[in-house]
């Protein structure tokens, strides 16, 4: 499997989730021609219930793919393969595997990136662009500190005291994608929460796309304080991470998103290490009534559907309101750079929902538990109430989703594909480890013998029985 790794462009583990080795030509074809595919769902249709159950289903069993991904390929096949070998042979295989699906020459000894290379991208960085950095990092710290879990005063029972305890990780790895799915903003996302936690060693790694890693990640990584930099890419840099090899001590938690193989290869090394999660494409619903404005709503949709793959969802009690933001699509969509993939993902993983009244598009939107949630009505609070499942929320028509995405705090590392459900944004908290406090003085331990005893022999725990029962004997 790792012979058809090689010889296929399209699985380079450096790309990112969100871009899949697109084709930016597909972009300049007749823009003039592109119609408005999305599909509207009106409430009184015969297949309305169908059709949202069939949308809910495509978006939340994995099958959103780029317009431009071989869906055929055998990715946990191919993944087990890259961890077998990076396990087994470490930086010779990383090194090897990276040099031929990075088109990049690396060897063992340049794995790691030179403390001097960290420190060149980061005086030629762009002013500008290292101030911006600083603004921004500063509101993720301010926010990551605001809640991060403090250990709380013990519970005292007469002479018992139980508690918690919070401790940060050792060591996180972190995952920065790059070549066309660079997001150096991911770095700060991922990096600041860890540091705010206290981390003590954080490691990243990103693909040397071309022959080197992206010189803004490198800026961004000197400037957040980070000499650990690793050019290996996709399942390479993740099983490196996890399993560690001559160069690479292994860290305990992996987090950050990237491609269809990086997602694999934290599924599969689960348990090896800890995950943020398998983050998905990215999807954004809206909820919105007759006070929204539809040329923004258009605009919130095609900046999610742009992502290729990237689901955006309207989900509105107006008709009106539907058919203005169906034709404000129409005539944004092909100004887009990237409207032919903006496009298609309108087609296949979008939707204009128009529902009979305001709680069932709430149960709708915690149906879909998307990744992204924005309200955008008359009383944005009272319908923020009835939702339990997002992953972020989004409220009023001020607040579009790259708020979140690049400035405000809050992390935009989210749960996607419906694992909202069960799964939370990333923070500082995600670093944390809790230890239970327990501890007792002798009166106490005596006072609670029996039920104690009685628990452990009903379950067939002599021994258990008798580590209490040795204490009360004296």
């Amino acid at each position: 499997m790792v012979e058809l790794c090689q010889s296929l462009e399209v699985i380079l583990p450096g790309n990112d989730r969100k871009s899949a080795n697109f084709k930016p030509e597909l972009d300049m074809i007749n823009k003039q021609e592109i119609q408005m595919p999305i599909p509207i769902y009106h409430y009184q249709s015969d297949s309305y219930e169908s059709d949202v159950s069939r949308l809910l289903d495509k978006l939340q069993s994995g099958s959103l793919v780029s317009s431009d991904t071989a869906g055929q390929l055998d990715v946990p096949s191919i993944v087990a393969d890259i961890i077998s070998e990076v396990s087994t042979s470490g930086d010779a295989a990383a090194a090897r595997l990276t040099s031929k699906l990075d088109n990049a020459q690396i060897t063992p000894e340049t794995i790691r990136v030179e403390p001097a290379t960290l420190r060149r991208a980061h005086d030629e960085a762009d002013r500008d662009f290292l101030d911006l950095v600083r603004r921004v990092s500063d509101n993720i710290r301010q926010y990551q500190q605001a809640i991060i879990h403090k250990d709380p005063p013990p519970l005292r029972r007469g002479g018992r005291s139980l508690g918690v305890r919070y401790t940060p990780i050792d060591r996180v790895g972190v995952y920065v994608p790059g070549g066309k799915g660079l997001y150096p903003s991911t770095l700060l996302m991922t990096v600041v929460p860890a540091q705010v936690a206290g981390v003590g060693q954080i490691a990243i790694t990103s693909p040397p796309t071309g022959g080197e890693i992206s010189p803004m990640v490198l800026a961004l990584a000197e400037e957040l304080g980070i000499s650990e930099v690793y050019r290996l890419g996709g399942a390479v840099g993740i099983s490196a991470l996890a399993c560690g090899t001559e160069t690479i001590k292994p860290v305990s938690k992996i987090v950050g998103p990237g491609s269809a193989f990086v997602a694999e290869s934290k599924r599969q090394l689960l348990g090896r290490v800890g995950i943020d999660s398998t983050a998905g494409p990215s999807e954004v619903l809206i909820v919105a009534d007759d006070s929204a404005r539809p040329d923004w709503l258009a605009a919130d949709l095609l900046a999610q559907a742009e992502h290729d793959p990237g689901s955006a969802i309207l989900v509105t009690t107006s008709q009106s309101l539907a058919n203005a933001v169906s034709e404000q699509l129409k005539k944004q969509l092909p100004l887009l750079q990237r409207a032919q993939a903006a496009g298609i993902c309108l087609e296949k993983y979008g939707a204009i929902i128009v529902t009979s009244d305001i709680d069932r598009a709430c149960e709708i939107a915690n149906d879909f538990a998307t990744e992204h949630l924005q309200l955008i009505t008359s009383d944005n609070q009272a319908i923020a109430d009835k939702i339990t499942n997002a992953g972020a929320i989004f409220m009023g028509p001020f607040s579009p989703v790259p708020v979140g995405d690049y400035y405000a705090g809050p992390s935009h590392v989210l749960p996607t594909g419906g694992t909202a459900k069960f799964f939370s944004p990333m923070s500082c908290n995600d670093f944390l480890k809790a230890s239970s406090i327990i501890s007792y003085d002798g009166p106490s331990l005596a006072e609670d013998a029996e039920d104690i005893i009685n628990f452990a022999s009903r379950e067939g725990f002599s021994a258990h029985a008798q580590a209490v029962n040795s204490r009360k004997e004296g």
